[in-house]
């Protein structure tokens, strides 16, 4: 029999996930939704990325925890359905998602991307600048 797993994270930023999710090709769904899981189990999760049309597949999303103060990932792990298996997933999502946070906190102080290349082996490079005047 199938079930709900969760996997810790350290996803602490609701917009930069958010981000993350949709720089991976995601549709994330804001707000509490039901996971679909095994033979219609279902789990409220406070971000959903929908399974494909197959009906076997299961749902992911993203719950808060407030003991650990970040994001859960919860999914039917009997059930994964991706192209990539759970591991690399999580692995590509925190890339993306401290690009997306480090690319928030350079904005905020005043600094601009003035060149962005990822390397062969998928690590990104980053320049900022920001001119004082």
């Amino acid at each position: 029999m199938s079930h709900f797993s969760t996997v810790k994270t350290e996803l602490r930023d609701r917009t930069a996930l958010i981000d993350a999710l949709r720089d991976l090709g995601h549709s994330p769904c804001d707000g509490e939704r039901p996971l679909r899981g095994y033979r219609g189990q279902t789990v409220v999760a406070d971000l959903t990325i929908a399974a494909s049309d197959d009906a076997s597949a299961a749902d992911i999303g993203f719950r808060w925890n407030a003991a650990t103060a970040s994001y859960e990932l919860v999914t039917d792990l009997d059930l994964w359905r991706r192209p990539v298996p759970v591991e690399r997933f999580l692995s590509q999502l925190t890339q993306r998602y401290a690009l997306r946070s480090i690319l928030a906190a350079s904005a905020e102080e005043g600094f601009q991307v003035s060149e962005q290349r990822q390397a062969a082996d998928g690590s990104i490079e980053l320049v900022v600048t920001r001119w004082d005047g």
